[in-house]
């Protein structure tokens, strides 16, 4: 790149990122100045996908065949992914890729392992006993995106709770490359979570056959994992058709807010930005800080480490969405994170671990200037699927309870039923539900046990 070329650059990068003095701002601006790049929801986009849907629905496996060949442009032999396609894979890769699936998987499955449920017992009155107990969901869908780059993590973080919670079928789905074939790295990591069912085929299609089931893919009871605007539509449109099919949250483009003061190291506060920008186009970045010349240092930061990016052009992109916002304190950076409620929130202040309580909304937390946003995409132990788009006020990080259901199960013995009898016919009485109370009473009417 050309000198000329360079400083263009950086003036249009200084001009996209502008500093927004929080405390200067009515409320429709603050609102604005928070708002989300727009998730596409047009009528053309849901027509696409029901049409994608309902040729599922009719033409099952030649469906997925000619679908993936008119997106992915690949003729395929076979949907499904060999073992011996598995074995192949996982000997193309270097010890030392293998290496770091293999401890990423570990990291992940300790985090995991330690969130198994017991199934809780409690006797609530004197012959009345209720049980919360936990179960494995049976067949769970994994979906594993393959555009610019191959995501090994995500199966890792998708597998391994899939694994510990003891589902019985494991189905991984994730697009062909022009040779057909699945990237080597996701077929190692779907070894090491024991998943053995694998087709090679993605995007709409891909969630509509695990939904509605095919000749070759049988039907599953819940999808997982991220994906372009026209899987997570596909995801929608079936979970509101189908009876008994979940997914497992809503979706929208990443994002990461990070705080810091004018302690931080402003080159650690860019790369962080950075890391998340350069995931796509539609990502977004938030800097909140008390100190100007944080701001400006960070600017500057991002001007630098950007023209060393090989995806710069997606990073510059995602830039335009983003935000440098100037706050009158770290207490009013905590507000406005609290406000946004980001997929990802990265605090780099003096005495981080102290802001941690305050900070209500957020799907994950990463604390103090040598825990970036990375550790926790690849292996230090917690789940890369979060809530984004501000679901992270109401909806949890992905964890090993997303795998299982929930039920519980009560005994009652005749005296317990009879210390319940008074309460019961009261508020049936109240409810005018004659017929639940006579299921109570019709048990009492005699003296045998």
């Amino acid at each position: 790149m050309s000198l000329e070329n360079s400083k263009t650059n950086q003036g249009a990068q200084a001009k996209l990122l502008a500093t927004t003095v929080w405390s200067s701002l009515n409320e429709q601006d603050k609102n604005n100045a928070l708002a989300r790049p727009a998730i596409s929801e047009s009528g053309l986009l849901a027509t696409q996908v029901e049409n994608i849907i309902n040729q599922v629905m009719e033409n099952g496996d030649k469906a997925l065949m000619n679908l993936t060949e008119r997106f992915d442009g690949v003729k395929l032999a076979s949907l499904k992914v060999t073992e011996a396609q598995v074995e192949q894979a996982v000997a193309s890769l270097s010890a030392k890729r293998l290496d770091a699936l293999e401890t990423a998987y570990g990291q992940i499955k300790r985090f995991h392992q330690a969130q198994k449920a017991e199934d809780i017992t409690v006797e609530t009155c004197p012959g009345v006993t209720c049980t919360l107990k936990t179960e494995a969901i049976e067949a769970v869908g994994l979906y594993i995106p393959a555009g610019s780059a191959p995501l090994p993590s995500t199966v890792l973080m998708l597998g391994v709770p899939a694994e510990l919670a003891n589902c019985t079928r494991k189905v991984l789905v994730s697009p062909p490359d022009k040779n057909g074939d699945i990237a080597p790295e996701v077929l190692a990591a779907a070894k090491l979570c024991g998943i053995t069912e694998i087709y090679a085929v993605g995007g709409a299609q891909a969630v509509a056959a695990l939904a509605l089931g095919t000749d070759t893919i049988a039907p599953v009871n819940k999808v997982f994992g991220p994906g372009n605007r026209f899987v997570t539509e596909a995801k929608k449109q079936l979970s509101q058709q189908i009876p008994g099919f979940a997914i497992d949250m809503p979706a929208g483009p990443s994002e990461v807010l990070v705080i810091a003061d004018k302690q931080a190291n402003a080159g650690f506060v860019a790369a962080d930005l950075l890391s998340q920008a350069e995931h796509g186009e539609d990502s977004q970045v938030v800097l909140l800080s008390d100190s100007e010349s944080q701001i400006e240092n960070v600017r500057a930061a991002i001007a630098e480490q950007l023209e060393q990016l090989p995806r710069a052009d997606i990073a510059r992109a995602a830039l335009e969405k983003s935000r440098l916002i100037l706050t009158d304190s770290i207490e009013m950076a905590i507000e406005v994170s609290n406000q946004y409620g980001p997929e990802h929130l990265i605090v780099q202040t003096e005495d981080a671990d102290a802001l941690v309580g305050k900070l209500r909304n957020a799907g994950s937390i990463f604390v103090g200037a040598y825990t970036p946003e990375s550790a926790g995409d690849y292996a230090s132990g917690t789940n890369h699927v979060l809530p984004t788009y501000g679901y992270s006020k109401v909806v949890s990080s992905l964890s090993l309870a997303d795998f299982s259901r929930r039920y519980t199960v009560q005994t009652i013995t005749r005296a317990g039923l009879a210390n319940l009898a008074p309460a019961i016919v009261e508020l049936t009485d109240a409810e005018g539900l004659m017929a639940h109370q006579r299921a109570v009473t019709i048990r009492l009417e005699d003296d045998k046990e």
